[in-house]
């Protein structure tokens, strides 16, 4: 018989619906477990239950990624044949990613499970997504975190790879990753990581007419700057020069501000302002999401005070983020 922890945190799978109001039930988390046993009346496993917290996810800070983390860890993960964690959509690339890393070299499987509508609602995939995952567990030899979700769109689940997954399109309940699951090899890293995640790290996302002029950086241990899908931001001084990027790269570096852009692939030929940008002494994120560059540098400024060990850090394939 497999042994499968699973921890409960709140999110739409673990929420009711009441005067139309959708919130996190301390009863409804286990509702889950009830469904799934209908189903599968004679499933060879049994489950061991902790519920540290219940949050709607757009309500989460890096704190509760450090509760998270600190509860699998109390649980002795090794007792388990895997472990699965239940949430919300909102935030669930952040999440994915932060136990990606954290938990790179554990040999047990993680696999993130959420609902795009409570479990009441017979649309719901909370069941399909759980389902999933146990058979994941049950069936193959798995090890890393893994996101199990199956769009509303689509008849069969999709298995993402936790540190490629991307936060879901506005005005939508689908999710994509980047190159789905590839088990390319991992890095090996010695160093013994905290769980401790930095919240002085400020994500800016470029849009026509931003104004850097609006940044304070006071308090901020590093920006990171994402970047259009072509690897792109605005480079050019014609609409002055609080519109550009690299004036601000510049003013960043003024003010002992380490800068990071993301995302971008590496390639033979880009666009004339990315390799301005290149050539612009802000350090740039290789072919990584921005979703998992923004939690593998919250957590490597929340464990390293030397810049270049946390340049090294996000240099290292910890999780399969390298695509």
């Amino acid at each position: 018989m497999k042994k499968i922890l699973v921890i409960l945190t709140g999110g739409t799978i673990g929420s009711s619906i009441h005067n139309g109001a959708i919130n996190t039930d301390e009863n409804t988390s286990f509702l889950l477990l009830t469904q799934f046993k209908q189903r599968y009346p004679n499933a060879d496993v049994t489950f061991t239950t902790l519920q540290p917290y219940q949050i709607l996810s757009e309500n989460l800070s890096p704190k509760v990624w450090t509760t998270l983390i600190t509860t699998i860890e109390n649980a002795t993960p090794e007792n388990y044949d895997g472990i699965i964690v239940t949430h919300g959509t909102d935030t669930l690339a952040y999440t994915s990613a932060a136990l990606a890393f954290y938990f790179h070299a554990l040999n047990v499987p993680i696999f993130l499970v959420s609902s795009q509508f409570p479990l009441s609602n017979i649309n719901a995939n909370g069941l399909d997504n759980f389902s999933f995952a146990i058979e994941k567990m049950t069936t193959e030899n798995l090890t890393g975190v893994f996101v199990p979700y199956r769009n509303p769109s689509e008849e069969f689940v999709t298995l993402h790879s936790a540190a490629r997954l991307t936060c879901s399109p506005q005005l939508s309940s689908n999710f994509f990753s980047v190159e789905n699951v590839n088990l390319v090899p991992k890095t090996l890293f010695n160093a013994a990581l905290k769980p401790q995640f930095s919240e002085r790290i400020l994500m800016i996302k470029p849009y026509p007419a931003l104004n850097y002029d609006y940044f304070d950086l006071t308090n901020v241990d590093a920006v990171l700057h994402d970047l259009y899908h072509s690897g792109t931001a605005c480079t050019t001084l014609e609409w002055g020069k609080n519109r550009s990027l690299l004036t601000f790269i510049t003013r960043c570096q003024m003010h002992n501000v380490a800068i990071y852009l993301a995302p971008i692939f590496k390639s033979n030929d880009a666009y004339q302002s990315t390799l301005e940008l290149v050539n612009s002494g802000a350090t740039m994120l290789w072919n990584m999401t921005i979703e998992a560059s923004y939690v593998k540098l919250s957590l490597a400024y929340g464990n390293f005070m030397d810049e270049t060990k946390v340049v090294s850090f996000m240099q290292q394939n910890l999780a399969r983020e390298h695509i």
